[in-house]
């Protein structure tokens, strides 16, 4: 296994490290589900656990890597970005995916998340001024006509507040694009490990500052459940994710990886059904034999 990875192309690699990071992603929306089923807790208080478990591991990555010098000097213009960035792309992105998660099934949280990647494209054409390649038009037509042909299956949609749930998603998909269209600039600078730890601590701070100011909840005496999900949403869906997909991005740039990570409504769909009893019927299925045919065709590129 390990001599096949080592022979692999970039794109390859890049491909292998969205995928699963998109994956281990969308396990959150599993997760987090599942702790709204089994106790009382809210959105925020849920996205603090997440965070305050997960910045411990960034603040000790970012401090491995000054005492081995491979931490670049970053310009003050620079951490400005990154705190902005950061700001849009884990901690609003974030906040509004958990509220959102409360209303609509985690399935089709997925659907309306994963419509980020036509605004990455979108952003890095007319913000970036970057060009978008045959292949990348084509892989995305088809990853989007399968998830058209899912969210077209009216049984997805039979939550109340639907509307106010897919909201919050899809505000959550849009910040998240210009966090990973403008990222991917600054990765080429200072590398992904260094982008995103500086993001990820920046992120941990605006939530737990969040909570602070606007919660009043005791987070020291909650149920142990839950802090069992804090901990599983900070290692298995943040820490381990992020660094796969900013990886993957250096590796892809982020048009491209933002198409490949549309594998992730498909893993919330087949999890959803195993975890959450949702629904899993043959136009999902189809839809997502599209999807994964749209993530093939961009690890066919050459480098």
């Amino acid at each position: 296994m390990l001599e096949k990875f080592l022979f692999m192309t970039s794109v390859q690699k890049g491909v292998l490290f969205v995928a699963l990071g998109a994956i281990l992603f969308s396990a959150k929306a599993i997760f987090i589900k599942l702790a709204y089923l089994h106790f009382e807790v809210n959105d925020i208080t849920l996205l603090t656990l997440r965070f305050g478990f997960a910045l411990p591991f960034f603040i000790g990555i970012g401090l491995y890597r000054i005492q081995k010098q491979k931490m670049r000097l970053i310009t003050r213009k620079d951490i400005g970005y990154i705190a902005l960035l950061s700001m849009l792309g884990y901690y609003i992105a974030s906040w509004f995916d958990f509220k959102g998660l409360q209303y609509v099934p985690a399935g089709v949280e997925r659907i309306i998340l994963f419509v980020y990647p036509t605004f990455v494209v979108l952003f890095s054409k007319f913000l970036l001024k970057k060009s978008i390649s045959t292949t990348s038009i084509i892989a995305l037509t088809i990853t989007y006509l399968g998830i058209v042909i899912i969210a077209f299956d009216p049984e997805l949609f039979n939550s109340s507040k639907i509307t106010e749930g897919s909201i919050y998603i899809l505000i959550s998909g849009i910040t998240y694009a210009l966090y990973l269209t403008y990222g991917g600039e600054i990765i080429q600078k200072y590398g992904s490990i260094n982008f995103n730890t500086i993001a990820m601590i920046f992120s941990s701070v605006y939530v737990i500052i969040h909570f602070m100011i606007f919660e009043n909840t005791d987070i020291t005496t909650l149920p142990y459940g839950v802090y069992l999900y804090g901990f599983l949403l900070a290692t298995v869906s943040t820490v381990i994710p992020t660094f796969l997909v900013m990886e993957g991005v250096n590796l892809l740039g982020a048009n491209r990886a933002s198409i490949v990570a549309t594998i992730g409504p498909v893993s919330t769909i087949i999890m959803g059904y195993y975890f959450l009893d949702e629904i899993c019927t043959f136009q999902e299925l189809i839809g997502s034999v599209f999807i994964i045919g749209g993530v093939i065709l961009i690890g066919k590129q050459k480098s």
